[in-house]
């Protein structure tokens, strides 16, 4: 039966709390009677994320896990879209650290019929210096190179129609470090229906950030210039 949603998650190093994660996930999913499948992306864990990925798909049939070799956030998250594509005519994105959760899903997906491109936006957020720096200068790109119509442009909480998005998939670079970016600019070129609604985000209750300080700064500066550059490629 084919699904109304595939939900894209990238795993990394998330041994404490995948499984916990997952789970939520998939009870508020069966609760909102939504025919669904989750598609978790194990990049290249250094821990026991697979094996317990593994496991938890075999206890909850909507999951299916993908073990694949470590290539980034990015690269992942696109794999996941491409294979999304051909699945469901909605496809969702939430990251694996439990920051963002799935209490307020149904704000989205209640609104979905009316709009192309339904984003949470970070709300309760807490940053150090440098992550508001580059949330200041993600907005500004897109600003001066896409038109200025989405607030949390690298929100990774969004609910898009596959239709809308599906070529634009299709050509976005596999090495593209924040593709998120380019989405969000993409629905600012193409004049698509967004609607953006607070979603709390809490604090990382496991693990830690994969990239941080100068590394942080030189990924951000990468994906700056991969999103300038895609530019002329959306007409």
């Amino acid at each position: 039966m084919k699904t109304e949603l595939t939900v894209v998650v990238p795993v990394y190093n998330e041994e404490a709390c995948i499984r916990d994660v997952l789970s939520k996930w998939v009870r508020e999913l069966r609760h909102l009677r939504i025919a669904f499948q989750i598609i978790a992306l194990n990049d290249g864990s250094k821990d026991q994320t697979g094996k317990i990925l593994d496991q938890t798909a075999v206890e909850l049939p909507e999951i299916i896990a993908v073990n694949k070799t470590n290539s980034g956030h990015g690269s992942t998250i696109l794999t996941g879209y491409r294979r999304a594509c051909q699945e469901s005519p909605w496809i969702f994105q939430v990251d694996s650290d439990d920051e963002m959760g799935p209490e307020s899903f149904y704000k989205l997906w209640n609104e979905r019929e009316n709009y192309d491109f339904l984003l949470g936006c970070r709300d309760q957020r807490r940053q150090p210096l440098s992550r508001k720096i580059i949330s200041w200068i993600s907005r500004s790109v897109i600003r001066v190179f896409y038109g200025f119509r989405i607030w949390d442009v690298n929100s990774p909480y969004r609910l898009f129609r596959t239709e809308a998005f599906k070529d634009i998939l299709s050509r976005i670079p596999e090495d593209t470090f924040a593709p998120n970016l380019i989405l969000s600019g993409f629905c600012s070129v193409k004049k698509l229906r967004v609607l953006e609604l607070p979603v709390p985000q809490a604090d990382r209750k496991t693990g830690e950030v994969s990239i941080k300080k100068w590394k942080l700064l030189k990924a951000s500066m990468k994906s700056f210039l991969q999103t300038i550059a895609f530019r002329p490629h959306i007409r």
